[in-house]
């Protein structure tokens, strides 16, 4: 049996440890030992990106992914956009996007240097509230497990009214965000809709060859 490896060693704003592990032919990220993301699971991150850009057709889209992980949305998103696409990329953690370069790069680690990619250090829940009105087409959000945080108490702003408020600024109308979580939130979805969206639930799998789906992604279209 192949050992399960320990890569690289970190910790987030808020002290949590965050550490990539390498097994097999795949990678691991776990944040104070608990599982967050791995390669071998990516299913649906791939159809949050299918959700999040099924409206978009031609032109110059304006994308913004919350969260880089291992970068499958990224690969995703630039396989749907043509190649006018402007796809920006927020990560909190620095050794995250370093991380990718480093060890992922034969994964989807060379997808930084896309030039259809512009890569921001920061909380997205901040580029977002920055972002001048109607700027992006779509947000994706894939951040910590969902809407109950997991690597930053920050990031629950997202799933508010202040993230709502800013996310329906941020996006033109009619446009779309999609909520990446690690299981289903009814609370949440009333949330999204009482705040104007209107919202779909549609669950995913981890991964394609998995019996059921684990993972929920809400859609939310601007009126």
């Amino acid at each position: 049996m192949k050992p399960f490896l320990l890569l690289a060693t970190s910790h987030t704003p808020d002290g949590a440890e965050l550490t990539l592990h390498s097994h097999d032919s795949h990678f691991y990220l776990r944040v104070n030992r608990q599982p967050l993301m791995g390669t071998n699971a990516s299913e649906s991150e791939k159809v949050l990106a299918e959700l999040a850009c099924a409206k978009l057709h031609g032109g110059t889209p304006r994308v913004l992914i919350g969260g880089l992980g291992f970068g499958f949305t990224l690969r995703r998103v630039l396989e749907l956009m043509g190649p006018a696409a402007h796809v920006q990329v927020a990560e909190l953690l620095p050794q995250v996007v370093a991380w990718n370069r480093e060890f992922l790069r034969e994964v989807n680690g060379a997808l930084i240097d896309d030039p259809r990619v512009e890569i921001t250090v920061g909380d997205v829940f901040q580029v977002i509230s920055r972002a001048p009105g109607g700027h992006y087409d779509a947000i994706l959000l894939d951040v910590d497990n969902g809407p109950v945080a997991m690597v930053q108490d920050g990031n629950a702003r997202l799933y508010q009214t202040q993230g709502f408020s800013a996310i329906t600024h941020a996006l033109r109308p009619g446009g779309r965000v999609a909520f990446w979580s690690a299981s289903t939130d009814h609370a949440f979805a009333k949330r999204l809709a009482k705040a104007g969206f209107k919202v779909e639930t549609v669950a995913a799998k981890a991964y394609p060859q998995a019996k059921r789906c684990t993972h929920t992604i809400f859609v939310g279209d601007r009126k």
